[in-house]
């Protein structure tokens, strides 16, 4: 999901500003072992990780950071990183994948998701890439997995942000409820947008009903629905990483969370700071569950300077 910050008439087809188009327009193309063009600004690149057909983003040089998404519905790796990968990519090589079931990125016939699963896929996925070594940027759902990797892959995983991450136990909340539970509609992606953003005048109906599109592509709504079925409190027990394995993770890590975060406690960060060893943690007021869209310039300065941080 695409929170605007610029009025409706100034975007195009996908929620990407006219001056965010033509900047993209002047980054220039990496190396690639396959490329799927298309007007649809989050349809990136394609690459073939382990039989898992891949859509994902690439820009930039340098030492690679891996950026995953949340699992909000309908989410896609380029609605959530537009804002931060230009910025990241002026100093770093950095990566956005659709994750496995999420966005372009093809569907496992069996329906079947689990943290073991999608940390296979991000593992096939560096391995097409041939990445040794990478930093991972996790967004919620994404901090799970990003925590999972740090944990089960030390020796490839670098450095680790987590920005309103999964990955701990804690009680499920009403929005986090709401937004595993979607059922398609623009009233209900309307509702999705509101509980996300701090501020909902960054939130228009016109938003509403292009991200509602989004969401019932095919096949989207249908992976969407298999991932996190009732009594959800069971897939936050299925996502974390048990604590005594975090305190392990030697991976320098930073957290960042907004204090009106409605999904994610703000608690799960400041545990996460009591647990890693080499830590810090940056909170946000008025700011909700999505601080590199509300807060896009302290995001993408912090999270810069913290992975080229020597």
């Amino acid at each position: 999901m695409i929170i605007r910050e610029v009025p409706a008439e100034h975007f195009g087809v996908a929620g990407i500003s006219k001056a965010e188009e033509h900047a993209q327009a002047k980054l220039p193309r990496r190396r690639q072992k396959g490329i799927r063009m298309s007007d649809n600004p989050e349809i990136g690149k394609s690459i073939d990780a382990q039989g898992v057909k891949t859509n994902y983003h690439d820009m930039g040089e340098g030492h690679p950071v891996i950026l995953i998404h949340g699992s909000g519905p309908g989410v896609t790796a380029w609605a959530n990183w537009r804002l931060n990968l230009p910025v990241l990519a002026e100093s770093m090589r950095a990566i956005a994948p659709d994750m496995l079931g999420f966005g372009y990125t093809e569907r496992p016939a069996d329906g079947i998701y689990n943290l073991e699963r999608w940390r296979k896929h991000l593992m096939d996925l560096a391995d097409a890439l041939d990445l040794d070594q990478f930093d991972i940027i996790g967004n919620s759902f994404g901090g799970a997995l990003a925590l999972s990797m740090a944990a089960n892959h030390p020796d490839r995983v670098r450095r680790i942000v987590l920005m309103g991450a999964a990955g701990l136990e804690f009680e499920l909340t009403d929005a986090l409820d709401k937004v595993w539970g979607y059922e398609p509609s623009v009233e209900a992606m309307r509702e999705m947008l509101d509980i996300f953003a701090y501020d909902n005048s960054l939130v228009s109906n016109e938003l509403a009903e292009m991200r509602y599109r989004a969401s019932i592509q095919p096949g989207f709504q249908e992976a969407f629905s298999a991932m996190f079925p009732a009594p959800r409190q069971q897939h936050i027990s299925a996502l974390s990483t048990p604590e005594d394995e975090i305190a392990k993770i030697t991976s320098p890590a930073m957290m960042l969370h907004g204090r009106e975060d409605r999904v994610l406690p703000m608690s799960t960060s400041l545990r996460l700071f009591e647990l890693l060893e080499t830590a810090e943690v940056h909170l946000f007021g008025k700011c909700g569950h999505w601080t590199q869209i509300e807060h896009k310039d302290r995001f993408n300065s912090l999270v810069s300077e913290f992975l080229t941080r020597a």
